[in-house]
Formats: C-alpha cells, structure tokens, sequence
C-alpha cells in the first residue's frame, strides 16, 4: 500500500493555528511588560527577557556542538545586530509604558516600510513604483494613528514615547539588513540569535545596575513568565511558517493587533478612536501589499 500522503488543507489549518496562538502568546507576554512597567525599571525588564531567552538557546547551542557554534568571523556584524536588536527591544518596551499597548504593537508591524527604504542604498534593492506607494501609504497610516498635528493627541499619545517607538521599529529593520548580510556571508542563524539574545542581556545588565529595584518575588514571576511567552511564541511562530506556506499564514499575524486591541480595553480602558483605527486599517493593508509583493517577485527569481 502506498504510504499516505499528508492533507494539505490540515497543514494549513495547523500553521494557522500555531501563528494565531503565537501571535496571542507574544500579546500576552506584552501584556505582562506592560504591567511591569509600572513598577519595574525597563533595563531590568530587558535583562531579564534577555537571560531567559539565551538559556533557551542552550540546549540548540548544544546539538550545534556547544561552544564551536558561538565562534564567528563577523564581530562587527554581531555587534551591530546587538546594538540595533537591544534599541529595538528597549524602546519598545518603554512604549508599553506610556503608549497604549495596540499603538506599539501597530507600529512595530511597520518595520517592513522602513526595511523597504532602507533596503535601497544599504542593499542596492530596486524598488518600483507599487512597493514604493505601497510604503508611502503605510507611513501615511502611521501619521493617522498618531495624528502629530493634534495637540490634543500628542498630549495623549506622549510624542517622545512615541518618538523613541518608531526610532527603535527603524532599529529593527537594520537589525533585519545586518542579519541578511550575516547570512548571505554564511554565519549562521543559531550564532546570530545567541550572540544577540547574550549581548542584550548584558548590556540591559550594564544600565540596569545604577537604577537597580530589586523585584518582589511576584514581579521576578512576571518577568520569567514574559520571557517563557516570548519563547513559546517564536516556537509557535516557527512551527507555523515550517508546516504552511508563508502566502496563507503570514497574514495571520496581524492578528496580534485584534489581541492588543481587547486587551487594552479590558485591563487599561484603552478605547482606540477611529482616526487609530483607520491608521492601523492602512499600515496593515500597506504591509500585507508589500510582503505580497515580496513574495510575487520572489517567486519570478
């Protein structure tokens, strides 16, 4: 008999799912910095998510043979990835604290503007007219959501907050050119991510110190419980992109806007209006254009 073969309309489902559950994991463990915030310095909050996240890596370190797969002949690249990633996670983590939760995770899904800009005189990427007015249309989303003209909304919104949340969504997409030209020159990804999750670590670990609040053993289970979230999640996400095509389930993780809007309702009274709505509506549509253009020409490669 022949061996059966595996249902396609199953896997996809499974690879929805998993995005789905990675994306509400990753919302909640936001959720959790975000009440930190209120009472924990965010270089701790960093350090902490940054120790988890490389003893997670451990056991990967091991099956690649241990110390040999932290050896590198990049060290500008790493430490540069570092310094961008740690930026990124930094300031995003101080958004929480004054931004309501659903105007930092929409921004966050902008990096693919900027890594589209960006990819031109960092990459020599061409860039034609549809992704070009694509990116024009998202950023013009992320000016709605913020309205900077408005007084009334800066007041509400905290500009430098939201300042330092777009300068580290600017951050990551350099992070993503630094890890294309690691890649592209052979380093690979288990040393990238170890090398990154141990810098953060130690550096939140270095500007934590002369602030430093010693955490109550509730607020230490919180920061351990973020972290173990944000772990859970790549795994989720991973499985999800591993087992489906990146057409069907790469949409799915705007679904972490819909988690962040709820729970900001329900725990902080966070009510987005409708100019945010609109402005998240067009950054979304403006990033789902250009991931599908993305894999339009990818395909014609």
């Amino acid at each position: 008999m022949e061996p059966s073969r595996p249902d396609p309309r199953a896997a996809r489902r499974h690879a929805i799912l998993c995005v789905l559950a990675a994306s509400a994991t990753f919302t909640l463990g936001a959720a959790l910095i975000k009440t930190l915030t209120v009472t924990v310095p965010v270089f701790e909050i960093v350090m902490v998510r940054g120790y988890i996240a490389f003893l997670a890596m451990l056991p990967v370190l091991w099956r690649q043979g241990g110390l040999e797969a932290m050896k590198t002949r990049r060290p500008l690249g790493h430490i540069l990835r570092t310094l961008y990633g740690f930026f990124g996670t930094f300031t995003s983590v101080y958004g929480y604290a004054f931004l309501p939760i659903v105007t930092v995770t929409a921004l966050g899904f902008a990096m693919p503007l900027f890594l589209t800009i960006l990819s031109v005189p960092m990459l020599g990427e061409r860039v034609g007219w549809r992704r070009a007015s694509a990116v024009v249309v998202g950023l013009g989303g992320v000016l709605i959501m913020l309205r900077p003209w408005n007084s009334l909304a800066e007041a509400s919104q905290q500009p430098f907050a939201v300042f330092l949340v777009v300068a580290g969504v600017v951050a990551w997409a350099l992070a993503m050119i630094t890890i294309r030209r690691m890649g592209e020159a052979g380093e690979k990804n288990v040393t990238i991510v170890a090398w990154f999750t141990l810098g953060t670590a130690v550096l939140a670990t270095i500007c934590a110190i002369p602030g430093w609040v010693t955490p109550t053993p509730l607020e230490f289970g919180m920061l351990v419980a973020a972290g173990i979230m944000s772990g859970v999640a790549q795994l989720l996400m991973t499985e999800g992109y591993r087992t489906g095509e990146t057409t069907v389930v790469a949409p799915f993780e705007y679904g972490a806007i819909v988690y962040a809007t709820i729970l900001g309702i329900i725990f902080w009274g966070e009510y987005p209006d409708i100019w945010s709505l609109t402005g998240v509506l067009i950054l979304v549509g403006a990033g789902l254009y250009i991931w599908r253009r993305e894999v339009t020409l990818a395909g014609r490669r």
